[in-house]
Protein backbone atom coordinates (compact mmCIF):
# COMPACT_ATOMS: atom_id res chain seq x y z
CA UNK A 1 0.00 0.00 0.00
CA UNK A 2 1.59 3.21 -1.34
CA UNK A 3 1.28 6.90 0.97
CA UNK A 4 -1.44 8.00 -0.61
CA UNK A 5 -3.94 4.88 -0.39
CA UNK A 6 -3.02 4.39 3.23
CA UNK A 7 -4.47 8.26 3.82
CA UNK A 8 -7.80 8.17 5.16
CA UNK A 9 -8.28 11.54 6.12
CA UNK A 10 -6.00 14.34 4.98
CA UNK A 11 -6.98 18.26 5.93
CA UNK A 12 -4.49 21.33 5.12
CA UNK A 13 -4.36 24.82 6.91
CA UNK A 14 -8.02 24.48 7.83
CA UNK A 15 -9.59 27.49 9.11
CA UNK A 16 -12.74 28.93 10.57
CA UNK A 17 -13.81 32.19 10.97
CA UNK A 18 -17.66 33.18 12.23
CA UNK A 19 -19.16 36.30 12.45
CA UNK A 20 -19.50 37.16 16.76
CA UNK A 21 -20.98 40.48 18.43
CA UNK A 22 -17.85 41.91 18.50
CA UNK A 23 -16.56 41.11 14.82
CA UNK A 24 -15.00 37.99 13.27
CA UNK A 25 -14.34 35.25 15.50
CA UNK A 26 -11.59 32.42 14.27
CA UNK A 27 -12.48 29.00 15.63
CA UNK A 28 -10.02 27.62 13.44
CA UNK A 29 -6.57 28.31 12.32
CA UNK A 30 -4.01 26.83 10.08
CA UNK A 31 -5.01 22.85 10.98
CA UNK A 32 -3.31 20.57 9.16
CA UNK A 33 -3.04 16.53 9.76
CA UNK A 34 -3.47 13.07 8.64
CA UNK A 35 -5.07 9.98 9.51
CA UNK A 36 -3.89 7.12 8.39
CA UNK A 37 -6.25 4.18 7.50
CA UNK A 38 -7.58 1.97 10.84
CA UNK A 39 -5.33 4.28 12.96
CA UNK A 40 -7.44 5.69 16.02
CA UNK A 41 -7.05 9.35 16.78
CA UNK A 42 -8.35 11.32 19.85
CA UNK A 43 -8.66 14.84 19.83
CA UNK A 44 -8.52 17.00 23.05
CA UNK A 45 -8.05 20.51 24.78
CA UNK A 46 -10.23 22.58 26.89
CA UNK A 47 -13.69 23.61 25.96
CA UNK A 48 -13.72 26.17 23.81
CA UNK A 49 -10.40 25.02 22.11
CA UNK A 50 -12.43 24.00 18.20
CA UNK A 51 -12.52 20.57 18.53
CA UNK A 52 -16.19 19.79 17.92
CA UNK A 53 -15.88 22.30 15.36
CA UNK A 54 -12.88 20.71 14.00
CA UNK A 55 -14.78 17.30 14.13
CA UNK A 56 -17.79 18.54 12.09
CA UNK A 57 -15.35 19.81 8.89
CA UNK A 58 -13.47 16.72 8.90
CA UNK A 59 -16.39 14.74 8.65
CA UNK A 60 -18.12 16.77 5.94
CA UNK A 61 -20.86 18.56 8.27
CA UNK A 62 -19.75 21.89 7.74
CA UNK A 63 -17.48 23.90 5.41
CA UNK A 64 -14.14 25.57 6.43
CA UNK A 65 -13.79 29.32 5.79
CA UNK A 66 -10.47 28.03 4.03
CA UNK A 67 -8.01 24.78 3.31
CA UNK A 68 -8.74 21.78 1.65
CA UNK A 69 -10.20 18.30 3.28
CA UNK A 70 -9.82 15.07 1.48
CA UNK A 71 -12.10 12.15 3.30
CA UNK A 72 -11.61 8.71 1.93
CA UNK A 73 -9.92 9.75 -1.34
CA UNK A 74 -12.71 12.65 -2.43
CA UNK A 75 -11.88 16.33 -1.84
CA UNK A 76 -14.53 17.51 -0.24
CA UNK A 77 -14.16 20.90 -1.31
CA UNK A 78 -16.17 20.84 -4.83
CA UNK A 79 -19.18 18.85 -2.85
CA UNK A 80 -22.43 20.31 -2.57
CA UNK A 81 -24.24 19.59 0.61
CA UNK A 82 -26.49 16.53 -1.14
CA UNK A 83 -22.90 15.52 -2.15
CA UNK A 84 -21.08 15.17 0.86
CA UNK A 85 -24.27 13.92 2.77
CA UNK A 86 -24.08 10.77 -0.22
CA UNK A 87 -20.29 10.35 0.47
CA UNK A 88 -20.88 9.88 4.64
CA UNK A 89 -23.83 7.67 4.10
CA UNK A 90 -21.85 5.69 2.04
CA UNK A 91 -18.29 6.06 4.31
CA UNK A 92 -18.69 6.91 7.41
CA UNK A 93 -20.22 6.45 11.02
CA UNK A 94 -21.37 9.26 13.92
CA UNK A 95 -21.85 8.33 17.81
CA UNK A 96 -22.66 11.24 19.74
CA UNK A 97 -22.78 12.38 23.26
CA UNK A 98 -26.79 12.70 23.49
CA UNK A 99 -27.27 9.19 20.88
CA UNK A 100 -29.36 11.31 18.71
CA UNK A 101 -31.68 8.23 18.43
CA UNK A 102 -34.81 8.99 16.73
CA UNK A 103 -37.75 8.54 19.79
CA UNK A 104 -40.60 7.21 16.89
CA UNK A 105 -38.24 4.82 16.44
CA UNK A 106 -37.26 1.47 18.23
CA UNK A 107 -34.00 -0.02 18.29
CA UNK A 108 -34.08 -2.27 15.43
CA UNK A 109 -35.53 0.96 13.12
CA UNK A 110 -32.82 3.66 14.07
CA UNK A 111 -30.33 1.20 13.47
CA UNK A 112 -31.97 -0.01 10.58
CA UNK A 113 -32.47 3.92 8.76
CA UNK A 114 -28.52 4.10 7.07
CA UNK A 115 -29.14 1.32 5.33
CA UNK A 116 -32.84 1.83 4.26
CA UNK A 117 -31.46 5.51 3.09
CA UNK A 118 -29.09 3.38 0.73
CA UNK A 119 -32.19 1.06 -0.47
CA UNK A 120 -30.42 -2.26 1.10
CA UNK A 121 -32.66 -4.99 1.04
CA UNK A 122 -30.88 -6.67 3.64
CA UNK A 123 -31.51 -3.92 6.26
CA UNK A 124 -33.63 -5.81 8.87
CA UNK A 125 -30.75 -8.73 9.08
CA UNK A 126 -27.92 -6.68 8.74
CA UNK A 127 -29.07 -4.42 12.01
CA UNK A 128 -30.23 -7.34 14.05
CA UNK A 129 -26.81 -8.55 13.35
CA UNK A 130 -25.39 -5.13 14.94
CA UNK A 131 -27.40 -5.20 17.62
CA UNK A 132 -26.47 -9.04 18.68
CA UNK A 133 -22.95 -7.73 18.63
CA UNK A 134 -23.87 -5.21 20.92
CA UNK A 135 -25.91 -7.29 23.38
CA UNK A 136 -28.80 -5.72 22.39
CA UNK A 137 -31.16 -8.40 20.93
CA UNK A 138 -33.80 -8.69 24.05
CA UNK A 139 -34.34 -5.01 23.37
CA UNK A 140 -34.17 -4.78 19.31
CA UNK A 141 -38.56 -3.53 20.00
CA UNK A 142 -37.72 -0.81 22.58
CA UNK A 143 -38.00 2.75 21.84
CA UNK A 144 -35.19 5.07 22.72
CA UNK A 145 -36.82 6.11 26.01
CA UNK A 146 -37.55 2.18 27.69
CA UNK A 147 -33.67 2.15 27.32
CA UNK A 148 -30.84 3.12 29.86
CA UNK A 149 -28.51 5.46 28.38
CA UNK A 150 -25.97 3.30 28.32
CA UNK A 151 -28.20 1.06 25.81
CA UNK A 152 -29.08 4.03 24.13
CA UNK A 153 -25.41 4.76 23.37
CA UNK A 154 -25.23 0.87 22.45
CA UNK A 155 -27.23 0.89 19.41
CA UNK A 156 -25.59 4.55 18.45
CA UNK A 157 -23.12 2.08 18.24
CA UNK A 158 -24.82 -0.76 16.41
CA UNK A 159 -26.48 1.76 13.91
CA UNK A 160 -23.05 3.50 13.50
CA UNK A 161 -21.11 0.30 12.43
CA UNK A 162 -24.25 -1.38 11.02
CA UNK A 163 -23.07 -0.33 7.17
CA UNK A 164 -19.26 -0.82 7.58
CA UNK A 165 -17.96 2.60 7.80
CA UNK A 166 -14.59 3.16 6.74
CA UNK A 167 -14.51 6.28 9.39
CA UNK A 168 -16.01 6.72 12.12
CA UNK A 169 -15.83 10.01 13.89
CA UNK A 170 -17.25 9.92 18.13
CA UNK A 171 -18.03 13.51 19.82
CA UNK A 172 -17.73 12.79 23.50
CA UNK A 173 -19.17 9.56 23.30
CA UNK A 174 -18.97 8.99 26.96
CA UNK A 175 -19.99 11.92 28.16
CA UNK A 176 -23.19 11.67 29.41
CA UNK A 177 -22.33 8.52 30.96
CA UNK A 178 -21.61 7.40 34.55
CA UNK A 179 -17.92 6.34 34.90
CA UNK A 180 -18.88 2.25 34.53
CA UNK A 181 -20.98 2.81 31.65
CA UNK A 182 -18.62 5.08 29.71
CA UNK A 183 -15.92 2.26 30.58
CA UNK A 184 -18.06 -0.49 29.20
CA UNK A 185 -19.22 1.68 25.78
CA UNK A 186 -15.45 2.61 25.50
CA UNK A 187 -14.95 -1.34 25.80
CA UNK A 188 -17.43 -1.88 23.08
CA UNK A 189 -16.16 1.50 20.97
CA UNK A 190 -12.88 -0.16 20.44
CA UNK A 191 -13.89 -4.03 20.65
CA UNK A 192 -16.03 -2.69 17.09
CA UNK A 193 -13.49 -0.97 15.71
CA UNK A 194 -10.76 -3.61 16.00
CA UNK A 195 -13.17 -5.81 14.13
CA UNK A 196 -14.07 -3.50 11.64
CA UNK A 197 -10.78 -1.76 10.68
CA UNK A 198 -12.21 1.34 10.97
CA UNK A 199 -10.22 4.45 11.39
CA UNK A 200 -11.81 6.19 14.53
CA UNK A 201 -11.27 10.07 14.93
CA UNK A 202 -12.92 10.76 18.28
CA UNK A 203 -13.54 14.37 20.69
CA UNK A 204 -12.81 13.68 24.12
CA UNK A 205 -12.49 15.28 27.84
CA UNK A 206 -12.17 11.40 29.20
CA UNK A 207 -8.55 10.84 29.26
CA UNK A 208 -9.16 7.12 29.70
CA UNK A 209 -10.84 7.00 26.75
CA UNK A 210 -8.50 9.40 24.98
CA UNK A 211 -5.09 7.48 26.35
CA UNK A 212 -6.67 3.99 24.27
CA UNK A 213 -6.22 5.66 20.94
CA UNK A 214 -2.94 5.45 19.08
CA UNK A 215 -2.61 9.17 18.54
CA UNK A 216 -3.09 12.44 20.55
CA UNK A 217 -4.09 15.98 18.92
CA UNK A 218 -4.25 18.74 21.05
CA UNK A 219 -5.92 21.97 20.14
CA UNK A 220 -5.64 25.13 22.05
CA UNK A 221 -7.55 28.46 20.82
CA UNK A 222 -7.75 26.57 17.48
CA UNK A 223 -4.34 25.96 16.70
CA UNK A 224 -2.75 22.88 17.43
CA UNK A 225 -1.00 23.09 20.58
Amino acid sequence: MNESTSIALSARQISKIVDGPDGCLTLLDGITLDVVRAESLAIVGASGSGKTTLLGLLAGLDRPSGGSITLAGTCLDALDEEARARLRRRLVGFVFQSFHLLPALNAQENVMLPLELEGRRDARERADDALARVGLSARCHHYPHQLSGGEQQRVALARAFVHGPEILFADEPTGNLDERTGAAIGDLLFALNREHATTLILVTHDRALAARCARHLRLHEGRIA
